[in-house]
């Protein structure tokens, strides 16, 4: 059994001596291992850039896709009438009038006792042209409803409780509007229509008795009344009403506002991960660049997106800052509302047909940065994550290198402290022997 390598034979703290040892030894290591961690920090930014980069790729590309910005709103003069667009609206406008809102039938019968129960074996209910006849399990009211919801017609039925002891049973209509139309026969009882199936009415030219054409739906909804246009009725109206179709100007001047602060959110990024830092501490000033700071590639996508966003557009070319995108001092891109509203009334055509070539240019620029297989950023990063698993196979190697060195060290000098303490105790027998010598001589 070994002594401990802190031994009492040499009185030195070899543990300490070996851990300085290692410290040095272990100096490549440690340089490899702050690689590792400055390339992981930077893979972890390019990811982040690659994703805005992604997202200002997929933006740029819907507004540049033909018709993206055939940007239209509908309105309607009364309050009664909602109107909603679709892509495919374009600018018109319709007279109508809603004369009747759609119903869903609800019928009921006569109070029935609910101790005497159901008076009648089956029933008949016709739904749809088809007869449908129902046997309850038992004359239990809660049966003849389970009966009639389990058969199918079109129908549900609920019990309904009015008071002492009675009961009536309401029935349904799943579907709204005259299709949902149903009657209910039994022999001897009378069932009282509370709502009659009715399908909406909406009378369009209300005013010219000769051009008036009434249209009908199941639903207060009537789908493409213009192309692209749906009206939804809440009421019936007294008066007609005018539906509007007009360009969505607000719409258009959104996806523009939009696209612009999608390219200056990568340039704000860019910056921030660009500009040099100063910290103060005891030691003093400290001055570090930040981690894109003098990296080609980011460099190039940032100045390949702000071409885009700011090269003449249009035939002959002109400046976009004709339609209020211009580039500021700064190297950043600015959005005037005021002076693209003005643009886009004096021309519409002409002002979206700049906006979607600048959206095509950027998407371009955009895409051939992050795509997911040739992006020069995605390349980029792919070559950065092969080198740090690179590193991670150099720094482990290391580890099994200084395990063994370490092991090496411990035998070392726990082979020193063997031999020095066995040296001291053969120190210790002989100073006794020439003791005992000494003693013997003078008696």
């Amino acid at each position: 059994m070994g002594i401990s390598l802190d031994g009492l034979a040499s009185g030195l703290d070899t543990t300490a001596l070996i851990s300085s040892i290692m410290q040095s030894e272990a100096l490549p290591q440690t340089l490899l291992k702050n690689k590792s961690y400055d390339i992981q920090s930077m893979v972890s930014a390019l990811q982040g850039l690659n994703g805005k980069v992604a997202a200002l790729a997929t933006q740029a590309t819907a507004a540049a896709k033909p018709g993206a910005l055939d940007l239209y709103t509908a309105t309607t003069s009364s309050d009664k009438v909602v109107a909603t667009c679709t892509a495919s609206a374009k600018a018109g406008s319709l007279d109508f009038q809603v004369t009747k809102l759609a119903q869903t039938q609800v019928t009921v019968t006569p109070k029935v006792n609910a101790v005497t129960g159901w008076p009648y074996t089956t029933m008949t209910i016709n739904s749809g042209g088809q007869n449908y006849t129902i046997t309850p399990a038992s004359n239990s009211l809660d049966d003849v409803v389970t009966a009639v919801n389990a058969a199918g017609a079109g129908v549900t039925a609920s019990k309904v409780d009015v008071g002492g002891g009675d009961f009536r049973i309401q029935f349904t209509a799943t579907k709204s509007g005259a299709a949902g139309a149903f009657t209910i026969s039994d022999p001897g009882t009378t069932f009282t229509d509370v709502k009659s199936a009715q399908d909406a009415e909406l009378v369009l030219w209300p005013t010219s008795p000769i051009a008036q054409t009434t249209i009908k739906s199941s639903t207060n909804t009537f789908a493409d009344v213009l192309p692209g246009v749906t009206l939804t009725a809440k009421d019936v109206t007294a008066a007609p009403v005018t539906l509007t179709v007009s360009r969505d100007d607000a719409g258009i001047k959104k996806v523009a506002s939009d696209l612009v602060d999608g390219v200056n959110g990568i340039f704000s990024l860019v910056a921030s991960k660009t500009a040099v830092n100063t910290t103060t501490n005891t030691s003093g000033a400290k001055v570090s660049a930040g981690i894109f700071a003098g990296d080609s590639t980011v460099r190039s996508v940032n100045q390949n997106i702000l071409s885009a966003a700011s090269l003449p557009v249009g035939t002959p070319p002109r400046s976009p800052s004709e339609i209020g995108i211009s580039i500021t001092k700064t190297g950043t891109m600015e959005f005037d509302g005021t002076k693209f509203a003005a643009a886009l009334a004096a021309d519409p055509a002409g002002t979206t047909a700049k906006v979607q070539e600048l959206a095509g240019r950027i998407a371009t620029a955009a895409t051939g940065a992050s795509d997911r297989y040739t992006g020069t950023l995605t390349t980029k990063i792919t070559g950065q994550q092969s080198e740090v698993r690179d590193l991670a196979d150099r720094i482990s190697d290391w580890d099994l290198r200084l395990a063994s060195r370490k092991a090496t060290l411990q035998r070392t000098y726990s082979g020193l402290e063997t031999a020095l303490s066995g040296m001291k105790a053969q120190q210790s027998w002989l100073t006794a022997q020439l003791a005992g010598l000494s003693g013997g001589g003078a008696k």
